[in-house]
């Protein structure tokens, strides 16, 4: 263990362009379950009957039904050691960027700034129809007996800006990640298995380009293949060893 977290460590200071590549396994620590896991909010919730494009437009309440409880949960947890790692190795300039699959906003709580949002987030909201733009504190004023949140214009559904089942990756997010990986020559991967595409192809982008894989997760992956240093601890346990025995960049 020693051992491999100071080649870790070695290997990021030495590097040029660093990204970080997040997902749900980073913020169990937290208090989120993973949404797939026993626990997690799937094992309560259909969620092509909550979280899809069908829903938005055919069941509005089971929709919010869920959302309320996703952001409650999400607004009760706070960042944990893996975040404030990430977040410091931005703050000392080792780290470019992270491209996060989460919804959480647990990152950008920590203090990272160069965040990408692969799949939205739970901060802005905007009519599902017209487009118009609601706060954050409009939400809430929302309780069981005033869902689902509809628009004061139009009258249709108000909805987080995440990507629902059914949804494309916006171009702006896709775009951007892929650019950083094309430019990276190390990619931490953190609590993610790879289930999901196309964010689960972002690291073949880094290894393509004769870039280094450090694998932060628990269990089994589809990227043990192409990890060049892995861990089979949690990140919040592995990520502050390692950022002690890094410095700052010049």
């Amino acid at each position: 263990m020693d051992e491999k977290i100071n080649k870790a460590a070695q290997w990021i200071k030495e590097a040029k362009y660093v990204v970080a590549f997040t997902g749900a396994g980073i913020s169990v620590p937290s208090g989120i379950p993973d949404f797939r896991s026993p626990g997690g909010l799937w094992s309560h919730f259909d969620p092509w009957q909550v979280c899809s494009d069908w829903a938005l437009q055919h069941n509005p309440k089971g929709v919010w039904e869920f959302l309320l409880e996703a952001v409650f949960m999400f607004n009760k947890a706070e960042p944990n050691p893996a975040h404030l790692s990430l977040a410091e190795l931005e703050r000392r300039g080792v780290l470019k960027c992270i491209i996060t699959q989460n919804i959480d906003g647990l990152h950008q709580r920590a203090g990272s700034k160069n965040v990408i949002e692969f799949h939205g987030g739970c901060t802005k909201f905007y009519c599902n129809d017209c487009g118009k733009n609601y706060s954050l504190e409009n939400l809430k004023k929302l309780t069981r007996e005033n869902i689902p949140w509809m628009c004061t214009d139009c009258g249709s559904i108000v909805r987080p800006d995440i990507v629902f089942f059914g949804e494309q990756i916006p171009p702006s997010a896709l775009f951007s990640s892929q650019e950083h990986c094309s430019k990276a020559d190390l990619m931490l991967i953190i609590g993610t298995s790879g289930e999901v595409a196309p964010a689960n192809t972002l690291p073949t982008i880094v290894k393509q380009n004769s870039g280094k894989i450090i694998e932060i997760n628990l269990g089994e992956t589809a990227y043990e293949s192409v990890s060049d240093i892995r861990f089979n601890r949690g990140a919040e346990e592995v990520l502050p060893l390692i950022v002690s025995k890094i410095g700052g960049k010049n």
